[in-house]
């Protein structure tokens, strides 16, 4: 009898002990085991993101039989800031572009070489409810100008040729907005209003930028086109563009003006990289060429830089 219990107590024990090796080794492995993250299936009504950049160069000569500036420097920054908002039918897209650049040299002082503010907002509201619908009902909001004086130069002699709100560009649209990718948009538009500010009193009483003789403000009624462009070329090199066109049907509407920016950004590592950019501007009421300082040309402004360049995070909210 007790060589009996003894034996059921043998077994219970070996039992135990194998059911807690199983329970430890079990253990083990679960918590050994990779979790599996859901996937992210949250929809973001609101998203904010940007960019900015600063490129720096300088220059020094001493004793330089070629000849040149004994001293010279650039500065050149960029800032973009962009919130865009969808949900349902609706689309919003705001967009801010700010440039600023300065030169200093020996012989020339300090000088600009690029300043502008840009903000443009877009509604929409999306015509065909269908999955692949790609045109949107559309209004838009558009106000360029900069911030500092800048001047032409007769020989070294400085004359004021813009100004803040001098000129100042607004604006107001309504069209149709088509969008086949995130990367791309084309608003069309058959009704567009123009109004060109000058506010500063030289400048006005010289009739500058089409605004008549003493006067602040010039509108326009006309065509308006505007064709947006921001795509990653490859894992190194991203371009954004913004192509505007508008013809006037008060005055010459067959004289298209023409605003175009391009920016090349090539990433150098995570935080330097090399950037280009060219600004193409026509606009046949900016009559200061020619022999006499009387017809429209083509302004072409070409930056190439090395420097800092900061993605802003894109953030998004519900």
């Amino acid at each position: 009898m007790y060589k009996v219990l003894a034996s059921l107590f043998l077994i219970g024990i070996c039992v135990t002990v194998k059911s807690q090796n199983i329970a430890v080794s079990k253990l083990r492995t679960e918590t050994a085991r990779q979790i599996k993250k859901e996937a992210d299936t949250t929809k973001w009504n609101w998203k904010r993101g940007g960019l900015v950049s600063a490129n720096l160069s300088q220059g020094s000569l001493s004793n330089w039989a070629a000849g040149g500036d004994n001293f010279s420097m650039s500065l050149n920054t960029y800032l973009n800031y962009y919130i865009y908002y969808l949900k349902g039918r609706n689309s919003w897209d705001n967009n801010l572009d700010v440039n600023l650049g300065f030169v200093q040299s020996t012989s020339l002082g300090t000088r600009k070489n690029d300043d502008r503010i840009d903000f443009l907002s877009k509604y929409g509201y999306k015509i065909d409810t269908s999955k692949n619908a790609k045109w949107y009902a559309s209004a838009l909001f558009n106000f360029r100008s900069q911030l500092f004086d800048g001047y032409t130069y007769n020989s070294t002699v400085p004359d004021l040729s813009s100004s803040i709100l001098s000129p100042a560009y607004i604006i107001l649209s309504v069209g149709f907005d088509y969008k086949p990718t995130p990367k791309i948009s084309a608003f069309l538009s058959p009704i567009t209003a123009r109004f060109t500010f000058v506010t500063n009193k030289y400048l006005s009483y010289k009739g500058s930028y089409g605004v008549d003789t003493g006067k602040h403000v010039n509108a326009q009624l006309g065509a308006y086109v505007t064709v947006n462009y921001n795509n990653a070329l490859s894992k190194d090199i991203t371009y954004k563009g913004r192509l505007d066109l508008f013809s006037n049907y008060l005055s010459n509407p067959q004289n298209i003006d023409v605003y175009m920016t391009n920016l090349f950004s090539f990433k150098i590592n995570r935080y330097f990289s090399a950037t280009y950019s060219l600004d193409l501007i026509y606009d046949d009421n900016v009559r200061l060429f020619g022999p006499n300082n009387t017809s429209p040309g083509l302004q072409v402004k070409s930056l190439i830089g090395i420097g800092f360049l900061m993605p802003l995070k894109p953030i998004r909210k519900t």
